[in-house]
């Protein structure tokens, strides 16, 4: 029996019938869907349009449809969707008294509420996950991070640098995600129950109650609004984008270390794979599959932004496609976030390249002749030429002396030697931020105590 058969004469065709249902989604909320209506129930009861014992048959019904579906139950797709579902069932356990449950609500505002609720419970895990990658890389620079790399822009070695010194970049961006997370869930915690169809209800309700019971921080304040609006599953999948695409950048270099080209780390064999043919191979399946998964995340924001993008208000029949896609980009941030960690926490550092001699050095030199008040302009240019002529010659930086450095330029002397060193030249960046050790654990304990505390109450 369909909720609105008054209307009709028939059934929808069984095709119809198979193509419209969002059941086989919609149970990832059954317990979601439960809550709302037990609170909605609660909050009829207390405002006097469900009596004491309705509200206690209701109640006890709804549990045991929760324990059903906890122990399997699974409804026919001609339920439709997870409300009839649970309503259905409860008139098969508790009789016309279920028919109550529904006054002054629709099944648009249940929906808003089922979705708001399962996304407030995976945003407060996928915060949780965040943390813990964070957390798993300041560790990893404390403990491993004093090892010299060659910075890179254009994936050309620029200048030396500490590993810590990279590895908190990637902190510091994840960190972001964590506070854009944070914003997303204070704004998507606002409950839509009691909106009914998109025009509010002439029972005498309390919304307020009813967030309150849901520890929603407050209600959608307008009812249209309430059942129309999706920009904070838009929000949601933005910031999941954003952390995926941090986590494919992450997956790319620790893909690019481990290569023998680089060897600057091995990955685990927990999340190392090897070949069916070639008995050599140690393979980064494990971040090149975050890689591969960052297009479903982006895919999703696309797909909800543009099934968005024309439809009028209030409700539509489109917007029961917003749940597969927010589903499946949650659980795969998710899954990403906490194998990231797992590369994170277990991954060997090895030793970094020689980069005594090497050109990345040259930079020193233009500094040097800076600090002796040599225009940095006229530097660059001087140690371009320097570079050039090593290169023609075959020589590394090291093989220079004090008269061949002269031979560019009369402000050299034996103090330029010196900045050659490559621990020296890292060390010798103490500006706030720089890849001076001492920057590098000051930005550590920074990260460290930004981290002790959850971004937020989830009790909020």
């Amino acid at each position: 029996m369909a909720l609105w058969d008054g209307r009709f004469s028939g059934g929808p065709a069984a095709e119809m019938q198979e193509f419209s249902e969002s059941l086989s989604t919609d149970l990832l909320m059954w317990e979601e869907d439960i809550a709302g209506s037990v609170a909605h129930a609660t909050m009829l009861g207390e405002v006097g349009l469900l009596t004491e014992q309705e509200v206690d048959e209701i109640t006890k019904g709804l549990f045991s449809v929760a324990a059903e579906l906890e122990n399997g139950w699974q409804p026919g797709i001609d339920q439709e969707d997870i409300h009839m579902a649970v309503e259905g069932r409860l008139h098969a356990l508790i009789g016309p008294t279920a028919g109550k449950l529904h006054t002054a609500r629709s099944r648009n505002d249940q929906v808003a509420t089922d979705v708001r609720l399962w996304l407030r419970e995976r945003l407060d895990r996928l915060s949780d996950e965040i943390r813990s990658l964070v957390l798993s890389l300041v560790d990893r620079v404390a403990e491993d991070g004093r090892v010299l790399i060659p910075g890179m822009t254009h994936l050309q070695r620029g200048q030396p640098i500490w590993l810590g010194h990279h590895l908190l970049a990637h902190a510091w961006a994840l960190h972001r995600d964590w506070q854009r997370l944070a914003d997303c869930r204070k704004r998507m915690n606002q409950c839509p129950l009691g909106a009914a169809a998109m025009a509010g209800t002439p029972h005498p309700i309390d919304r307020q109650k009813t967030a309150s019971l849901l520890k929603f921080d407050g209600v959608v304040e307008n009812a249209m609004d309430a059942v129309s609006a999706r920009d904070h599953l838009c929000e949601a999948l933005s910031v999941s984008a954003i952390l995926a695409m941090h986590l494919s950048r992450m997956a790319e270099e620790l893909i690019i270390w481990s290569s023998r080209e680089f060897r600057y780390i091995q990955l685990s064999d927990s999340w190392s794979t090897g070949s069916s043919i070639m008995p050599q191979k140690r393979n980064p399946d494990a971040a090149e599959i975050i890689r591969g998964k960052t297009g479903r995340v982006y895919g999703a924001l696309m797909g909800m932004l543009t099934m968005m993008k024309g439809l009028p208000m209030a409700y539509n029949r489109d917007m029961q496609e917003d749940r597969p896609l927010l589903f499946d980009s949650i659980h795969t941030v998710l899954a990403s976030t906490r194998v990231m960690a797992g590369c994170v926490s277990s991954l060997n550092v090895l030793s970094g390249p020689d980069l005594v001699g090497d050109p990345l050095l040259a930079t020193e030199l233009a500094d040097f002749l800076a600090s002796k008040g040599v225009p940095f302009r006229e530097a660059h240019r001087v140690v371009g030429q320097i570079v050039r002529s090593c290169e023609q010659q075959s020589q590394k930086l090291s093989d220079l002396s004090v008269s061949d450095l002269q031979s560019h330029h009369s402000a050299f002397d034996a103090e330029a030697l010196a900045w050659l060193d490559p621990e020296a030249a890292a060390e010798r960046r103490t500006s706030q931020g720089g890849t001076a050790w001492s920057e590098v654990l000051r930005q550590v304990d920074l990260l460290r105590n930004a981290m002790k505390e959850p971004a937020y109450s989830k009790n909020e």
